[in-house]
């Protein structure tokens, strides 16, 4: 963290990750990235998650997104949504170093808010669970007709056609 003339601050926050929907991206955003960011201290929460978007080319709305602060306290972990205004970094520079006391995730937006979707993107989310959910089907017929043979196969061995 530097001092700016100006009085504001320049530093790293470190961001993590945590998109569940699928999304359109130039290139493979494995779960839980990590991202570090040089920003001042004036750089709001909105800001953050346009740069971040930014960079992983997501191009979605960004208000589908949303910062949130994270903190561990007696093993139980606490989110707290952050205002598009407030400021990451000093949040950061307020907690201290300590990533359990604070650090931030980026997260879809929670709100419910479906209406900021896209007509084709809904119609894509529902392809997408159709898919996982056909796969998901599939996988447990496969391992329940294993199960069916080994039985059928056990009975054999230990069936007496007296």
């Amino acid at each position: 963290v530097s001092q700016n003339k100006d009085g504001s601050y320049t530093g790293f926050i470190k961001v993590q990750l945590k998109l569940v929907r699928p999304r359109r991206t130039s290139f493979y955003l494995p779960k839980g990235t990590v991202k570090h960011l040089h920003i001042l201290s004036h750089t709001r929460a909105s800001e953050v998650i346009d740069a971040l978007l930014r960079k992983f080319t997501v191009i979605d709305n960004p208000r589908k997104f949303a910062l949130f602060e994270r903190s561990e306290k007696d093993e139980q972990v606490y989110l707290r949504k952050l205002s598009d205004e407030e400021q990451p970094l000093r949040l950061r520079l307020l907690a201290g170093p300590s990533e359990k006391v604070l650090s931030f995730v980026l997260k879809e937006n929670e709100t419910g808010e479906w209406d900021a979707f896209t007509l084709p993107e809904l119609h894509n989310f529902l392809r997408i669970l159709q898919r996982e959910e056909e796969e998901h089907v599939r996988q447990l017929r496969h391992r329940y007709a294993r199960c069916r043979q080994k039985m059928q196969e056990a009975l054999a061995a230990h069936w007496d056609p007296r």
